[in-house]
């Protein structure tokens, strides 16, 4: 296996930077990666187009969608020729080791690239350093493919309303989610260069999943130019998330019904991209009653967040119509990340579409 001597500083992850794709490594499992790979690695592949395809996998080790797609996509493409050079950044082979989205000695490996809240984190320094090594190569495109908890349909997400991005989401779902928070993700950094998405694909380990991924990275790397045209309207269903749910560091929660201070459903994630009434239930609140989930502003624009969840009798309900995404019965992706997101439906322009 070629590896070029590149790496980043010392203080943090250090980068292995290769020029070509081992037979070897298109039949080990994401978890084994640590046995043939040092750590966080670019591979740089040749193909028919100079401007490359960029796309990274395993930010978060437990979502290993992205690696079963890019071996399919490679042992598809055994013998032929690319139609377009490819980059590909293995990301967090330590947590995918422990099959965890981030060991707790790491900050989150798609919260520190550039626009992080964490610039001085080690991870921080390895971000910038692969978004460097990717930039000089004038890249076509970016895909980060992630998978999620709970139940959640394929999607695509995107950080800026532009229709070359809307392009490039539409090859892989008409369902786009526009956010601008939370920063410091790999879409909003490289999309500053490049059109750029971020895909969705379920719970991992499916193979329906690592199919559809695949196929799209397939059409992406087959993509001449992007359309000058606009997408229709009906090939768009556009969504902005407006609210983050959180429970609070200190606060407990339960699914199954128990004492605690904040009793959710049990199927809280069923509600995953439905159109739900304001007065829909979350859940209850125990303990003494007096625990609030905390509602982060999920986008730049000043939303309204007391407006968004209520508490009734001891219940938890939405206090406004909203489309709920990535509610999730994982407790540990609740304390590493959030409970959910609540999204409204918006024009390409980002303007809300009333509720009708």
């Amino acid at each position: 296996m070629g590896e070029i001597k590149r790496r980043a500083s010392s203080t943090g992850p250090q980068l292995a930077c290769y020029d070509d794709f081992p037979q070897e490594l298109l039949d080990v499992a994401a978890r084994d990666l640590w046995r043939h790979l040092p750590g966080p690695s670019l591979f740089t592949l040749p193909g028919r187009n100079p401007h490359p395809l960029f796309v990274t996998v395993l930010l978060h080790g437990n979502e290993t969608t992205g690696w079963s797609a890019v071996q399919e996509l490679l042992r598809n493409h055994q013998g032929r020729e690319l139609p377009r050079r490819l980059m590909v950044f293995v990301g967090n082979i330590e947590a995918a080791k422990a099959n965890v989205r981030t060991l707790d000695t790491q900050t989150d490996y798609n919260r520190t690239w550039p626009g992080t809240r964490y610039p001085e984190a080690p991870e921080a320094a390895l971000m910038r350093h692969v978004l460097e090594l990717v930039a000089s190569e004038r890249p076509f495109a970016s895909v980060d493919i992630h998978n999620n908890t709970g139940n959640n349909p394929h999607y695509g997400c995107v950080n800026h309303l532009n229709e070359r991005f809307f392009h490039l989401a539409r090859l892989f779902s008409r369902t786009v989610v526009y956010f601008t928070r939370p920063v410091g993700v790999q879409s909003a950094a490289i999309g500053k260069i490049c059109p750029a998405v971020t895909v969705e694909c379920g719970v991992p380990d499916s193979q329906p999943a690592t199919e559809h991924a695949a196929q799209f990275l397939n059409a992406a790397l087959s993509l001449d130019h992007f359309p000058d045209h606009p997408l229709p309207d009906g090939d768009l269903d556009l969504l902005q998330t407006a609210v983050i749910l959180r429970v609070p560091p200190d606060a407990s929660f339960t699914y199954d019904g128990g004492d605690a201070d904040f009793r959710l459903s049990h199927d809280i994630d069923r509600l995953n991209f439905s159109e739900l009434e304001a007065g829909t239930k979350l859940g209850r609140l125990g303990g003494n009653l007096g625990r609030r989930l905390a509602v982060i502003p999920g986008a730049e624009f000043d939303a309204d967040t007391d407006s968004y969840i209520e508490y009734v009798d001891g219940d938890i309900r939405l206090a406004q119509s909203a489309i709920p995404a990535m509610l999730t019965r994982d407790p540990r992706a609740v304390r590493l990340d959030c409970l959910g997101y609540l999204m409204h439906r918006i024009d390409r322009s980002g303007r809300r579409i009333e509720d009708e």
